[in-house]
């Protein structure tokens, strides 16, 4: 595969197969997307969403049911895996416990039949871009998870691949040294140069990493756009509930008026922005807990008592109860008490109105 390729381009990939039952599920439905050189893509969703099936399909692990996939002019799905070229890190390491770090290293180079000299430099390089030299010859049972992540990294990239494929690579490590390899992985991809597709359910890990995410539920993409977007705007209620918006509310259409509604019930009245047509006389208003403010004046207001804490250090996550029986989550500085009378406030453009349809 070539080095200096411009784009990959999923062109409506689908994968459906026979479940026990004998009945055919699709796990991901004509999925479209265009990924530039250079730009680092995550593949969110839930557990069960098709992310990693998508990441096997691209892979060559698993059969396209439709659609086809193209590495710039060249269609790449009809090749097997190993002529693709691909560098892919599994989530468990995958590594050979009986070989040394740098035979696992060097395994793929040696499966190519890579002369010994360019070998031993580019073995040599990937040591040094994943930084862990000195620890060629110790067996990858000597190594702490963080740094048997690199050697599964190393032997990805020592192959030099036009694209680098990550399955939830840190799923298995402690909290600090996800933080840990979340900046080391983000170095590598850009002393790399080249793309790379990761798959996570974590959004922090997602809105940390990538250039753009792609938000996938029930096989099919919900959203493509930059952190920033996914985080602030959700296209949809879906996408809103998974991305930490916890305040979704049932609420009845009452006024619109250019992009802004209002929207009324369970004892709460509020103005909010329209993020999709409003298609009936109920609508989803759905609010980030940091986006509401205890504390006096303001707009929208909402009055209740607090019911629960949870403590985080600089802050609080709260629950709140309302007199008709609502319950909200907010977060506050310090840590009040529950049972405390508080009001809480929120900006009409933090209270993002979708249409209704479903259960939350």
């Amino acid at each position: 595969m070539p080095h200096d390729f411009k784009q990959l381009r999923l062109d409506r990939v689908s994968r459906r197969f026979l479940n026990p039952s004998g009945a055919i599920t699709t796990a991901v439905d004509a999925l479209s997307a265009t990924i530039p050189r250079g730009e680092f893509v995550a593949l969110l969703g839930p557990s069960g969403c098709g992310k990693s099936t998508v990441l096997n399909c691209i892979a060559g692990l698993l059969p396209l049911s439709d659609g086809s996939i193209f590495l710039d002019d060249q269609r790449i799905d009809v090749l097997p895996p190993e002529r693709r070229g691909f560098g892919m890190v599994f989530q468990n390491y995958a590594l050979f416990p009986h070989m040394s770090v740098r035979a696992n290293v060097g395994f793929g180079l040696r499966m190519r039949g890579t002369p010994a000299a360019e070998a031993a430099r580019r073995i040599a390089k990937a040591f040094a871009l994943v930084q862990l030299e000195g620890h060629e010859d110790k067996l990858p049972g000597q190594l702490s998870g963080g740094q048997q992540q690199r050697v599964a990294i190393a032997r990805a990239i020592v192959i030099e691949p036009p694209l680098l494929l990550m399955d939830e690579p840190l799923s298995n490590l402690d909290a600090k040294l996800r933080l840990e390899m979340r900046g080391e992985i983000r170095r590598i991809h850009r002393e790399l140069g080249r793309s790379t597709i990761y798959v996570t359910h974590d959004q922090d890990e997602a809105i940390s990493l990538a250039d753009r995410i792609v938000v996938l539920q029930d096989g099919r993409v919900q959203q493509i756009a930059s952190p920033q977007e996914v985080y602030a705007q959700p296209a949809n209620v879906d996408v809103a509930r998974f991305m930490g918006y916890r305040n979704v509310l049932d609420l009845k259409v009452e006024k619109t008026s250019g992009d802004y509604v209002v929207v009324s019930g369970d004892g709460v009245r509020l103005t909010g922005t329209i993020k999709q047509p409003l298609d009936g006389a109920r609508a989803w208003a759905a609010i980030r807990p940091e986006e509401m403010t205890v504390g006096t004046g303001g707009v929208n207001v909402i009055d209740g008592k607090i019911e629960n804490v949870e403590y985080g250090g600089r802050d609080s996550l709260i629950d709140v109860r309302t007199g008709s029986g609502l319950l909200l989550h907010a977060r506050t500085p310090g840590k009040p008490t529950p049972g405390e009378t508080v009001q809480l406030t929120v900006p009409p453009e933090r209270v993002l109105v979708y249409p209704h349809g479903g259960a939350p």
